[in-house]
């Protein structure tokens, strides 16, 4: 998703408590900046400030982010030279979706270890094996037809 010229996420929105991953293209990157930093922070003052080095690639540069659960996801980078990118003094501020979890049911699953039920499945699925084996060569034991079929070559 882009939203502003040269950010891109690899998401449709950005949800609170979820990571997100950010590619910039931006003037630092055209500028062959050898190293560029995110200053980010979340809501309007910028809780939780944070400074990350991104890793550079020939896509741009990229970090991956853990997104708060806060109203907006604020940030602005700057590079080796303390050239900033702040979004021409506005920094870049994107609005953080909360998915509405009223609607969900969670339970508790009373059991203890699901490996059992794993071991279960394949030993069901062995014995439906060996009955569907016995079932097709009965017949073929009891017509004493229990040998392989030749190929007849007609010249």
């Amino acid at each position: 998703m882009e939203l502003v010229k040269n950010i891109f996420f690899n998401t449709d929105k950005l949800t609170a408590n979820s990571t997100v991953k950010i590619s910039y293209t931006g003037s630092l990157f055209q500028d062959n900046s050898e190293e560029v930093k995110i200053h980010y922070g979340f809501g309007n003052d910028w809780e939780n400030l944070t400074e990350a080095t991104m890793k550079k690639t020939d896509l741009g540069f990229q970090i991956e982010v853990d997104l708060l659960d806060s109203a907006t996801f604020n940030f602005c980078l700057k590079n080796e030279k303390d050239e900033w990118d702040n979004n021409y003094g506005q920094n870049y501020v994107f609005q953080i979706e909360h998915p509405d979890t009223s609607l969900l049911l969670i339970e508790e699953t009373p059991i203890a270890r699901p490996h059992k039920l794993r071991k279960s499945y394949l030993i069901s699925k062995k014995i439906r094996l060996a009955i569907y084996k016995i079932i097709i060569s009965i017949p073929k034991l009891i017509s004493g037809n229990y040998k392989r079929k030749e190929k007849r070559i007609d010249i």
